[in-house]
C-alpha cells in the first residue's frame, strides 16, 4: 500500500496568489496542490488536502486521518502542515498533531524569523519533524521531498 500524507492548509491560505503576493508569492493554493499532486504520483504517494479558516476543522481532519476512521485507505503517515496564523496561537492544534503520533513537517510561505516579533514563535517547531520557511510554494515540494526520502520511496515508471 502506497504511503498517505495530509496536507493542512490554515486560515487565509485560501487567498493565495490574492493576499499580499509580494509575501507570499503569486501561486494559489490549487497551483500547490496540483504541484505537489503532480510529484506524489510519480512516486505512488496518496495526497489528501485540506483548508479551513476554522481550527476546529483542521483539528477534526487530524482526528479523522489519524486516529478515528477505520477506512484503511484514508489513515496518514504523515502531515505537511502551514498553520498560517495559527503557528503562534494554537496549543490545541499543536496537541491534535502529537496526539496521532505521526512525522510532521511545519511549512511557511514567508520567513517568519524576519517578520514581526509576533510571528518568530511557533507552537509546532519544536515537534515538528523539519520546519521549512521562506522558500514559498518550494517549501510544500521540500516537504513532500522529506516524506519521499523518509519512506524510501523511488519514482515509479511509466
Amino acid at each position: 500500500m502506497n504511503q498517505h500524507i495530509l496536507v493542512l492548509n490554515g486560515a487565509n491560505l485560501n487567498l493565495l496568489g490574492k493576499r499580499e503576493p509580494e509575501i507570499y508569492g503569486y501561486k494559489t493554493l490549487a497551483d500547490i496542490e496540483a504541484d505537489l499532486s503532480k510529484r506524489a504520483l510519480a512516486y505512488d504517494l496518496k495526497l489528501t488536502f485540506f483548508q479551513s479558516n476554522a481550527e476546529s476543522q483542521l483539528i477534526d481532519k487530524i482526528h479523522h486521518h489519524g486516529l478515528l476512521t477505520q477506512n484503511a485507505s484514508e489513515k496518514i503517515d504523515g502531515v505537511i502542515i502551514n498553520p498560517a496564523g495559527f503557528t503562534h496561537t494554537s496549543v490545541v492544534l499543536r496537541d491534535a498533531l502529537l496526539a496521532i503520533n505521526k512525522p510532521f513537517v511545519e511549512v511557511h510561505l514567508s520567513n517568519i524569523h524576519s517578520r514581526e516579533a509576533f510571528r518568530h514563535h511557533s507552537f509546532f517547531s519544536d515537534k515538528a519533524d523539519a520546519l521549512i520557511c521562506g522558500l514559498g510554494a518550494l517549501g510544500y515540494v521540500s516537504a513532500l521531498d522529506y516524506f519521499i526520502a523518509k519512506f524510501g520511496k523511488q519514482p515509479t515508471l511509466g
